[in-house]
């Protein structure tokens, strides 16, 4: 899947848009994403609420796992927090790991403009035998 792609496809994912990310750049097994920081990811002390990190970093995840063409769903996911940011520009990048047939495992890094690691995303994913919608992959 590529990135004019990926963005057709994802541009349902209506919790990803209300929350302002962005494809930035997409191909099969890989994303990179983007979230301008807003007032509203912003938690009650003021840095980025915890739940927009794990969006941005999902959303990354779900197009580097379903690049393929093949329906991916989460099966697992977690995420480690290692420092707290309250302005500026994440980048969430997702690679896969492994690809076998049904199972497949996904590393996110999401950093800030400075490229200083904010949080650290691992998910893994079951493959359906169903293609997403329009596409052949």
């Amino acid at each position: 899947m590529d990135t004019k792609t990926a963005r057709q496809v994802f541009a349902r994912d209506r919790y990803a848009e209300l929350s302002g990310i962005e494809i930035v750049e997409a191909s099969p097994g890989y994303c990179k994403a983007r979230m301008q920081i807003e007032d509203k990811h912003l938690n009650s002390v003021d840095v980025v609420h915890g739940g927009a990190l794990f969006t941005l970093a999902d959303l990354a995840f779900a197009v580097a796992s379903n690049s393929h063409g093949q329906v991916a769903l989460a099966i697992n996911a977690h995420i480690t927090f290692l420092r707290a940011v309250s302005a500026g520009v994440l980048w969430a990048v997702a690679t896969e790991v492994e690809k076998p047939k049904k199972l497949g495992v996904y590393e996110v890094v999401v950093s800030d403009e400075e490229g200083r690691i904010i949080a650290t995303f691992n998910g893994m994913v079951y493959r359906k035998n169903q293609k997403i919608n329009g596409l052949d992959g």
